[in-house]
């Protein structure tokens, strides 16, 4: 952390420097599979992984940020990176790069890749970081696939103000010649998205043109040149996972995998912090008559998918912990869940530098129209909630710091 006064600083400058003195373990990876977007990196990825392994392939996988613990962000072979490898990996970064600055981000990315080029595998699955076209994943020269899952307003600070603006960045992972999967899309972000395939002759494979999916009578419903499938809904939980789900079948399909790869990616994918239902632990234990969950959803469009989600379970009165970083649009993030939620409780997030104050997130609630008031943690809320409200269902959302803090305090 010390090597960079910045948390964020997009430019590929000293990336490529790292890994020109590591001799290039960019080159080494196994067919890489880059995905970028605004919303549903990590569930596409996730489906993709599921499918993969259940066609009997070995799959890399680098995601962030992480929830629990940093080993989440490097998935070897299919198993998360053990303590020594990640330390052994670290300390050769750490001396390839001699002192020079470099972000957190960019020297445990480069770490990553070094990890997973040096392990036989079928595939690297590579989640962009922020942006794309200046991410630190950005590096592979010809990966197998690009996948750009739906695209919104999000760190207007380092990407842009406007939807064409974000594209631009988002789209930098296409590469010349290689076919990209494309989510749903608003039109300013497709046509960028659209120009920029053309311009390198990428062929493109679109949300609502070479492939469509819909839910019918409980089932998903894929269809695409090869056909049309029936298939089960997707494990995870929420209408925006059926374009999610669908980006991930046009992958596998674009891949020549057959329903038994389509079938697991759709059952057996598993998301943390994505309307994970809590179980088990402290909290569930301090609630038994309730009914929690987790979400780490931060952004308006993650709102609105929320919503959604909660449209789908069965009535119940709904209650909200939440806790937001002050980089985001926290009114567009809370707006549609409004006609959900009978009240807010605002809670800072632990030990993130970047938290917004419960006081704050309470003021924004109540301009919203939520009966909000602050708790000094989540345990004090949900204790607060069902004191009064024994059967509630609680939902603890907001950032993936607050979901990555619950993970690991609740077990």
């Amino acid at each position: 952390m010390s090597l960079h006064p910045k948390v964020i600083d997009l430019v590929l400058d000293r990336v490529w420097r790292l890994l020109d003195a590591l001799d290039h373990p960019e080159r080494k990876l196994p067919p890489v599979i880059h995905i970028a977007g605004t919303n549903g990196k990590g569930s596409t990825q996730a489906m993709i992984r599921a499918g993969l392994e259940a066609a009997g392939k070995t799959v890399h996988a680098y995601t962030s940020p992480h929830l629990a613990r940093f080993h989440e962000r490097i998935r070897l072979a299919g198993e998360l990176i053990s303590e020594p490898d990640l330390m052994a990996v670290l300390e050769e970064c750490e001396r390839a790069n001699g002192g020079e600055p470099i972000t957190y981000f960019e020297i445990t990315t480069v770490a990553g890749i070094l990890a997973m080029s040096r392990v036989p595998a079928d595939y690297t699955l590579l989640e962009v970081g922020l942006g794309g076209r200046l991410d630190a994943t950005n590096v592979v020269e010809s990966p197998a696939l690009s996948i750009i899952t739906p695209i919104s307003i999000d760190h207007t600070q380092f990407l842009g103000e406007t939807l064409t603006a974000i594209a631009t960045e988002k789209a930098g992972i296409i590469k010349r010649g290689v076919p990209c999967v494309v989510g749903p899309q608003p039109d300013e972000a497709l046509d960028v998205i659209e120009a920029t395939a053309a311009r390198l002759g990428a062929p493109l494979l679109r949300h609502g043109q070479e492939w469509h999916v819909w839910e019918e009578r409980g089932r998903l419903i894929f269809q695409d040149e090869t056909g049309l499938r029936d298939l089960p809904m997707p494990h995870l939980i929420g209408q925006h996972q059926v374009h999610n789900a669908g980006a991930a079948l046009a992958a596998l399909r674009h891949m020549g995998y057959d329903d038994t790869a389509l079938e697991a990616a759709m059952t057996e994918a598993f998301w943390p912090a994505r309307m994970q239902r809590l179980k088990t632990g402290p909290l569930t234990d301090a609630a038994p008559d309730a009914e929690l969950w987790l979400d780490g959803g931060h952004n308006p469009a993650a709102g609105e998918a929320l919503a959604l989600a909660l449209d789908t379970l069965p009535e119940r009165p709904t209650y909200m912990v939440c806790g937001m970083l002050n980089t985001k649009d926290i009114a567009g993030y809370l707006r549609p869940l409004q006609r959900h939620a009978r009240e807010l409780i605002a809670v800072s997030i632990p030990e993130a530098q970047a938290t917004l104050p419960a006081s704050e997130t309470a003021a924004v609630a109540r301009a919203e129209g939520f009966d909000a008031m602050e708790a000094d943690s989540v345990p004090d809320a949900v204790a607060q909630i069902v004191a009064a409200h024994p059967q509630a269902r609680i939902l603890i959302c907001g950032s993936l710091y607050l979901a990555g803090h619950i993970l690991q305090t609740n077990g």
